[in-house]
């Protein structure tokens, strides 16, 4: 098939026309929609000589005297519009210099109509015609040059003056002028204007008078394109995708090119090679993380789109259901998912204030001690509501002296990269340590004010959940003492006719015999209903029963003895070591301790119980290899009353536990880990500790 040759000439009328349509129909949108500002009525006048010029162009021709008439008033307007920008841009009574290039443009544009004069009026050469061409384009490209320097210094200066609007009106102008630049080029090199370029002006023009229109108008200062996120990582990511395709293509082709078995089997192992590694790239979650850490960074304002975090931390703090994740472990989901970390650990008060493992979300690895953060560092931590980044801490850069309170386990382990607190009315709900993401940066402003209120937003749900369990417990207690005096109700009763009828027995019965086994019986009952009414009352009476001087070690001994018929506990470490404490009330306390261990050892492990000073303390440990605790069951769950792993169970056995040992001024701590085993420290006071704490405390601080 044989094509007919492109009739230039007409592509060109049909395209100026089209150019003269479009501007004139903008200059008319413009000059009704704008206001009386005076780079848009300049605005307005270029549009109309573009279009009287391309009008010419198409009614006689884009080489005609008129059109180069009409032509060098198009490029005269274009130029007063690029004054007036900068005028607009506040910057032209700074910048002298601008007004001087711009006469000098304007002088030399000005002698395009001297010369299309000069060569219509006097006969000359075919040789001086081309001299004078010359001369012509020469004028035209030291216009455009000049005019395309002013563009880049308007351009450079837009950032800076906050007029982003005007970026519309200076593409248009600085598209015309680029394309005057490269035409008139090829005219100077070529000795006469190429016919394709000379027609594809009236296409350039409608280009360049659309963004005009737009800068210049009123909308411009509403306007503005704000792709979202996800479509420009989408597109980003199709782009990244259609360019590796490309050039694996093109790569194809050229070792195709080569020819021979050499090219083919070339060709063959690229397109494998290339396939193969497209397919392990391209699905990488490292790459997506910085192909969006990436875009975030170049092309928007803001690192964070507010909106769709706020909605996401809302979505997963408000998880519901029986798969939800506790709040603990979704708190640090919630400021983790901001940074993009893989994972996360929560510290909390406990009661001595310092800070302890509460949770963790996708980080098992690492090791936390039982005292996390000593009480200095929570104090720190509220006091300063201080996001540390560990990495300056590492490197000697020490902010708010947050080096003297991270402790070394956590900056010895590189994946911990940042440091949240979560304040609550200036007191620390917690602290979030986040992992290091996949996509290593440093946090900036916008990371500090988006952690610092998403911190505090958790913190007061995690407030309120305590405030709620702490209300819960109440109603539980209510519950629990409402039974129990019922309970001590029917009992008293009992116990004072059981009474009755041994006083009854011991005056009326006949016989001897029976008289002294009714009387035996009946006395051993009562008594232990009294015991009983006595057990249930103490935490009423509380200083019914004196603390008195014993050994803790051999407390230990005694409680190997009387569990080792069931099973085997062993005391692997003993020191004499006298506390002052309540024998009942303490051996009730290890008892509920040693029992718990049993029932989490397997048969044939040992429960070992050690026995040392520790200070002012004495210190009991019990120990299993049993099947451990989850850090958010030892927080939440384990001394919380009426709550039980057993199956049965009752509840209230650690927290009677801990109850007991703090009456007496000790503590209770435990460390645990699934499927390793727990270990359980009792303090109490050594006789000295005692002594001090006694009525003649006063006499001994006024000496000391």
């Amino acid at each position: 098939m044989i094509f007919a040759p492109l009739d230039w000439s007409l592509i060109g009328a049909w395209a100026h026309l089209l150019g003269a349509i479009v501007c004139a129909v903008l200059a008319a949108w413009v000059a009704h929609n704008t206001d009386n500002r005076p780079e848009r009525k300049a605005g307005v006048a270029a549009l109309v000589f573009t279009a009287v010029w391309c009008f010419l162009a198409a009614s006689i021709s884009p080489l005609s005297f008129w059109a180069l008439i009409a032509e060098s008033a198009r490029n005269l307007a274009w130029l007063i519009l690029l004054y007036h920008l900068f005028a607009s841009d506040g910057r032209h009574e700074t910048m002298q210099p601008i007004k001087p290039v711009l006469a000098v443009l304007a002088f030399v544009e000005a002698l395009q109509p001297a010369i299309l004069l000069s060569q219509a009026r006097l006969s000359i050469s075919s040789e001086l015609a081309g001299i004078i061409f010359q001369l012509s384009a020469i004028f035209r490209l030291l216009v455009s040059v000049g005019a395309l320097v002013l563009v880049h210094n308007l351009h450079a200066g837009l950032r800076n003056s906050g007029r982003i609007n005007m970026r519309w009106s200076v593409a248009a102008v600085a598209a015309m002028w680029v394309y005057d630049l490269n035409y008139y080029t090829v005219a100077y090199l070529g000795d006469g204007v190429s016919l394709e370029l000379a027609a594809l002006r009236g296409f350039v023009a409608v280009a360049m008078a659309v963004p005009l229109a737009i800068g210049i108008s009123r909308a411009s200062d509403e306007l503005r394109f704000k792709p979202s996120r996800t479509v420009t990582f989408q597109s980003l990511s199709l782009m990244l995708i259609g360019g590796y395709l490309l050039l694996m293509v093109v790569i194809a082709r050229s070792l195709y090119l080569i020819g021979g078995d050499y090219g083919r089997l070339s060709q063959v192992g690229f397109v494998f090679t290339a396939s193969v590694v497209a397919l392990l790239w391209l699905p990488s979650t490292r790459l997506r993380r910085w192909l969006k850490v990436t875009a975030t960074k170049h092309l928007f304002q803001h690192r964070y789109d507010y909106r769709e975090e706020w909605l996401r931390f809302t979505r997963t703090v408000g998880l519901t259901g029986a798969d939800a994740q506790p709040l603990q472990e979704r708190a640090i989901r919630a400021l983790a998912d901001i940074t993009d970390s893989p994972g996360g650990l929560l510290l909390m008060p406990d009661d001595d204030g310092a800070l302890s493992l509460a949770a963790r979300w996708r980080w098992d690895d690492i090791e936390v001690p039982a005292k996390a953060l000593p009480v200095d560092a929570a104090i720190f931590f509220s006091r300063e509501n201080f996001i540390g980044e560990l990495d300056d801490v590492r490197e000697g850069r020490d902010q708010r002296g947050e080096g003297d309170m991270l402790p070394d386990w956590l900056l010895s382990n590189p994946d911990a990269w940042a440091v949240v607190p979560l304040t609550h009315f200036e007191r620390i709900a917690g602290l979030v340590v986040l992992s290091r993401p996949m996509v290593a940066r440093r946090l900036d402003w916008e990371d500090f004010d988006l952690l610092r209120v998403v911190g505090h937003q958790l913190a007061s749900y995690i407030a309120e959940q305590a405030g709620q369990d702490a209300l819960n417990e109440a109603n539980r207690f209510d519950e629990f003492n409402r039974r129990i005096a019922f309970v001590m109700h029917d009992i008293k009763n009992l116990a004072s006719q059981i009474s009755l009828l041994a006083r009854n027995a011991e005056k009326h019965a006949d016989n001897p015999d029976f008289r002294a086994d009714m009387l035996l019986t009946l006395r051993n009952s009562a008594e232990k209903l009294n015991a009983l009414l006595a057990r249930l009352n103490r935490y009423a009476t509380p200083d019914k029963d004196r603390p008195e001087r014993l050994s803790l070690d051999e407390c230990a001994q005694t409680l190997a003895l009387r569990f080792a018929a069931n099973h085997p506990v062993m005391v692997v470490e003993s020191e004499p070591c006298p506390v002052t404490a309540n024998r009942e009330a303490l051996e009730q306390a290890l008892v509920h301790l040693v029992q718990n261990a049993i029932d989490a050892s397997a048969e044939d492990s040992p429960v070992f119980l050690r026995v040392r000073a520790d200070g002012l303390y004495g210190l009991f440990e019990i120990v299993d290899s049993g099947s451990g605790m989850s850090p958010d069951f030892v927080r939440t769950r384990l001394f919380k009353p009426f709550v039980s792993s057993k199956s049965g169970g009752f509840g209230i056995g650690a927290f009677e536990a801990r109850e007991l040992v703090k009456a007496m001024g000790g503590r209770v701590d435990v460390e645990s880990r699934e499927g390793l085993g727990t270990r359980f420290f009792v303090r109490i006071p050594r006789a000295e500790l005692a002594a001090i704490r006694s009525g003649n405390q006063d006499d001994r601080i006024e000496v000391a």
